[in-house]
């Protein structure tokens, strides 16, 4: 069941990114975010007391990626999306990602976050 389901999270990915790549130096796309987190997902069903690499690789690129306000906020709004479409991930996990990837967000990552309040 879980190989099922990550093989859809990669397939609604891929097709993300296909039919929204972004032109040069345009917004990240909604695909392009949920290829960089697809690595999470397993964790963030099941957390363990470290984040797999491949996770913590994915946030910390995807970190990088969003650099202007727009960006961070699109991010935002993708990955609240995400969360709402994958049933059983651990909600305070997913909060604590970034913090324990060593990512420094100054908020937290949740299906009722205001993505409006996220800046650069």
């Amino acid at each position: 069941m879980a190989n099922t389901m990550f093989v859809k999270v990669i397939l609604l990915a891929m097709t993300c990114f296909v039919l929204s790549s972004p032109l040069a130096n345009a917004a990240l796309s909604c695909g392009q975010i949920q290829l960089s987190i697809t690595p999470c997902i397993g964790y963030l069903r099941s957390p363990t007391p470290t984040v797999p690499a491949p996770c913590c690789n994915g946030v910390r690129n995807l970190n990088n990626l969003a650099k202007t306000t727009p960006d961070r906020q699109g991010a935002c709004r993708c990955l609240k999306f995400t969360a709402t479409r994958f049933p059983g991930l651990n909600l305070p996990a997913l909060a604590a990602l970034p913090t324990n990837c060593g990512v420094n967000l100054p908020y937290k990552i949740s299906p009722s976050i205001d993505c409006n309040i996220v800046k650069h």
